[in-house]
């Protein structure tokens, strides 16, 4: 007679855990997925909907935040455990024009640069309790951005992860897929949602 024995196997045990490293590395990623569709769409929200017309600064804030949308979906949906690799230099660079942007509405202690065209940088279109204002919202999308993919990219390479990643079963990777496109179509569709109600 045959015995049917339940052995466990350790990789897909691994695989199949949510708690520990694994949470940390999958979440921190989605995060900061999340974080930059909904920096994007706010920065489209106020120029395309409440009609403020972004300055200098805020052009380049643009450019090193919207490919971030698409370089960390691409990432997820790849399923790549390096993706901080090419992510970081986008945060670190916004996070540096956003805090020079703040800095010169804010204080006096860096000269305004020169705008040849639109607005000036030190306008402010919105200033919430004082200090949260447009670069302090893209600084703080940055800041988020690259602690979050940090935080990856420290669980990186431990052998509990590469193991769950390798070896998680097909419907934990489609779920995982699913997710990449849930939060850009929620993301986008609050953003049409919200502006319907302007």
């Amino acid at each position: 007679m045959l015995e049917v024995t339940a052995q466990s196997d350790p990789e897909l045990d691994t695989a199949d855990t949510v708690d520990g490293p694994h949470l940390w590395y999958t979440a921190s990623r989605y995060l900061a997925l999340l974080v930059a569709w909904v920096a994007t769409s706010g920065s489209l929200f106020f120029s395309e909907v409440l009609h403020w017309i972004p300055c200098s600064l805020c052009w380049y804030q643009r450019i090193l935040m919207y490919p971030l949308s698409v370089v960390l979906a691409v990432g997820l949906w790849r399923r790549d455990p390096k993706m901080h690799t090419y992510v970081l230099p986008f945060t670190l660079a916004g996070a540096a024009v956003a805090l020079y942007h703040y800095m010169i509405q804010k204080s006096d202690w860096l000269a305004p640069p020169v705008c040849s065209v639109g607005v000036p940088c030190t306008v402010d279109y919105i200033n919430w309790l004082g200090f949260i204002t447009i670069p302090f919202l893209a600084l703080t999308a940055f800041l988020l951005i690259n602690i979050l993919v940090l935080i990856a990219a420290t669980f990186t390479g431990e052998p509990d992860i590469d193991t769950a990643v390798q070896a998680a079963p097909a419907w934990r990777l489609d779920a995982g897929r699913i997710a990449v496109v849930v939060i850009i179509v929620g993301v986008v569709l609050a953003f049409v949602a919200g502006a319907q109600f302007v």
